[in-house]
């Protein structure tokens, strides 16, 4: 059974409100405030090197920050429940992981380890990838984040279990700060049968370990 409260559950998976004119920023604004940086950083933004970068960064942000409009449990909701009454674990690793620390907007660049144990339906395994990348493409720390995508698999599956484990580097530990280049970080949720059940987990961290397939 998951720690989060029913409060935070509800929290963690659902979308961003749809927009809002009176709260949300124009693009208009949003540039400007790029160029209150550049100068706060010290150069000019109507130089040449500088005058279209506030467009390119709002471009940028909409990428970088898709996850707010996408909702996980939504994604994982096609479901197929014709698999042979198999129920062992299934497990996607090494999945990229794109995000921005929440308190220095400075990337966050790893993998993600994602497993669960099917109780009476699986989901298309593109699927745990894509809820990676939504809650990666928000602002975030890994704990938080590393919560967020055990809750939603939780939510929308109702499995006998879910593992998750993320190993990434954080810039804002590398390029300021304490300037430790090669200091990762790890994190891991481990819910139901992963929590309980000592052998699923050590499974789970032995499959992570494996050598990579070779296709050559």
């Amino acid at each position: 059974m998951s720690v989060l409260s029913q409060e935070n559950r509800v929290e963690v998976v659902k979308s961003v409100p749809e927009d809002d004119a009176s709260l949300r920023p124009s693009r208009k604004d949003a540039e400007e405030a790029v160029r209150t940086l550049i100068r706060y950083a010290g150069d000019d933004p109507e130089r040449e090197g500088l005058s279209d970068t506030p467009q390119r960064v709002v471009r940028s942000y909409k990428e970088l920050f898709s996850g707010y409009a996408l909702d996980p449990v939504e994604i994982l909701s096609r479901t197929f429940e014709d698999v042979h009454g198999y129920d062992d674990l299934v497990m996607v690793r090494d999945i990229r992981v794109e995000s921005h620390c929440e308190h220095h907007m400075l990337p966050i660049i790893g993998v993600a380890h994602v497993a669960y144990l099917p109780r009476d339906r699986v989901v298309g395994i593109s699927k745990l990838a894509r809820v990676v990348d939504i809650f990666g493409k928000r602002l975030q720390t890994q704990e938080t984040m590393t919560a967020q995508i055990a809750e939603a698999i939780e939510q929308a599956l109702n499995p006998r279990g879910v593992a998750i484990l993320i190993n990434a580097l954080h810039q804002c530990m590398t390029l300021r700060g304490v300037h430790k280049p090669h200091a990762t970080t790890i994190t891991t949720r481990f819910t139901g049968e992963f929590s309980n059940n000592a052998d699923y987990r050590d499974r789970f961290l032995r499959m992570i370990q494996s050598p990579p397939i070779s296709l050559g």
